[in-house]
C-alpha cells in the first residue's frame, strides 16, 4: 500500500529534499500500521521575530481507521540553539511512530488490562 501524505509549508521555502525526508519517515510508519489512510504533515516557521531566531514546528495528522485521529506535534526548543528543520522532522515522526504502536497494541488487545476488582460481600 502506498501510504498517501500531503505535505503542507507556512513560511517556509518548499524543497525537495525537505519533501524525501518527510516521504522516506511517513513510508517507514507503515512498518507499525498497514492501515493508515491519511498522512498530513505541515511543516512552519511560526514567527519570524528574528531576535529569538525562527524555530520549525513540524504537525503530523494520521488517521487510522476505525476513527483514530493522531497528532504529533514537535518544535525547536526555545533556548536560542533551534535543531535544524531535519531533526525536527526526525523527532516529530518518532513521536508519531509510538503513538501507532499504542494503538495497534491496543487494536490488537495486547494492551494489559486489570482484573475488575470483586467488592466483599
Amino acid at each position: 500500500m502506498q501510504l498517501p501524505v500531503n505535505i503542507t509549508y507556512r513560511g517556509v521555502d518548499k524543497s525537495e529534499a525537505t519533501d524525501q525526508v518527510v516521504l522516506e519517515k511517513a513510508a517507514r510508519l507503515e512498518k507499525f500500521c498497514d492501515h493508515i489512510t491519511r498522512c498530513d504533515v505541515a511543516i512552519e516557521q511560526p514567527n519570524h521575530a528574528h531576535q529569538k531566531g525562527n524555530p520549525f514546528r513540524v504537525r503530523i495528522d494520521v488517521t487510522v481507521p476505525p476513527g483514530h485521529e493522531l497528532v504529533a506535534d514537535e518544535k525547536g526548543m526555545d533556548n536560542g540553539s533551534y535543531a535544524p528543520l531535519a531533526k525536527v522532522i526526525h523527532d516529530a515522526f518518532k513521536i508519531m511512530e509510538r503513538e501507532l504502536r499504542r494503538v495497534v497494541e491496543k487494536q490488537r488487545h495486547e494492551v494489559k488490562t486489570h482484573a475488575k476488582s470483586r467488592s466483599p460481600k
